[in-house]
């Protein structure tokens, strides 16, 4: 097979918005409850048609993404094992995101990938069987088949879209470090436990969303301010900007958001704390608003543009 037909996704970064953990089970895992987003800021996936599997790697943080434990190849031989076909297809990951941030990177490529080597392929795979490819490859990976706001229950392979949205502007900051997952979960200590429920109907607007996300927590943020106090000078830089809403840290860190009014709120707050703290990745981001239907939210994967 001789190189053509070439496509491109975005791999989007994922925002826990809130994270409760609830008691290891017998598996060894914990469930947890969570409320993703997905920001129009992420990582980029392109796919041609080759003789064989490669994988370029791009961008400010590709360094240190080499090997064939990379997750785009891992998803790749996934999906292809599925099919049972070869893995065939030259690959370029631009990697945007800093790495092990608690935004879901490596499990955004990963789903980028699969939908766009099930599309290249013209495998014509429905969203449940990606999702069951994900999950093989990591707990965040489901979510991000779709990239669409929702609350994550069990190890995060169960899923209930989100119904309704606003869009929400927001700044994205890391000091750039490193947080391993398994040491926080395995630092953990008080937790909320899995009992929060969503509220039937979504959310409205902007401020019905904060007074929910007042009542919640990310059970992750104690441990990781311990291993890493940086976490603490980003919040509270955070929380000192003209303007922010709401501070929290994603995942298992060390990417801290703050929710702002506006966008010219956040790219403002932005070009402050570049200003102030140059060693930090700060980026504006936005998760544009949502309304999914009940006809929609169990729709199957279609043809997938660059902008999904």
């Amino acid at each position: 097979m001789t190189s053509g037909v070439n496509a491109a996704v975005k791999a989007r970064a994922k925002i826990n918005l809130f994270l409760h953990v609830g008691e290891k089970r017998e598996d060894g895992f914990h469930p947890l409850q969570s409320l993703a987003a997905f920001t129009d800021f992420g990582d980029r996936v392109v796919a041609e048609e080759a003789d064989d599997l490669s994988l370029s790697l791009e961008g400010p943080f590709a360094a240190g993404l080499e090997g064939d434990g990379n997750l785009v190849l891992r998803a790749a031989r996934a999906l292809a094992e599925r099919a049972g076909r070869p893995p065939q297809a030259r690959i370029t990951l631009t990697k945007n995101l800093p790495l092990a941030s608690g935004v879901g990177g490596g499990s955004a490529d990963a789903a980028a990938t699969l939908r766009l080597l099930s599309n290249l392929w013209q495998l014509k795979y429905d969203e449940k069987t990606l999702r069951d490819i994900g999950a093989t490859l990591g707990s965040d990976v489901p979510v991000c088949v779709r990239s669409q706001p929702a609350f994550m229950e069990g190890r995060g392979e169960l899923l209930t879209p989100v119904t309704s949205l606003p869009r929400l502007p927001l700044l994205l900051v890391n000091p750039r470090v490193a947080i391993p997952t398994a040491d926080i979960f395995a630092a953990l200590g008080e937790r909320r436990g899995i009992g929060m429920k969503l509220p039937s109907g979504g959310f409205t607007d902007l401020a019905d969303l904060l007074r929910f996300l007042e009542i919640t927590n990310n059970d992750l943020e104690a441990p990781a301010k311990a291993r890493e106090p940086a976490i603490a000078e980003v919040l509270n830089a955070l929380s000192r900007m003209p303007g922010a809403l709401f501070t929290r840290m994603s995942g298992s860190g060390a990417t801290c958001f703050a929710l702002m009014p506006d966008g010219g709120g956040a790219a403002r707050a932005a070009a402050l704390l570049k200003e102030k703290y140059p060693s930090w990745w700060v980026q504006p981001a936005s998760v544009p608003d949502i309304g999914i239907t009940r006809e929609t939210a169990g729709r199957d994967i279609g043809p997938t543009p660059d902008g999904l």
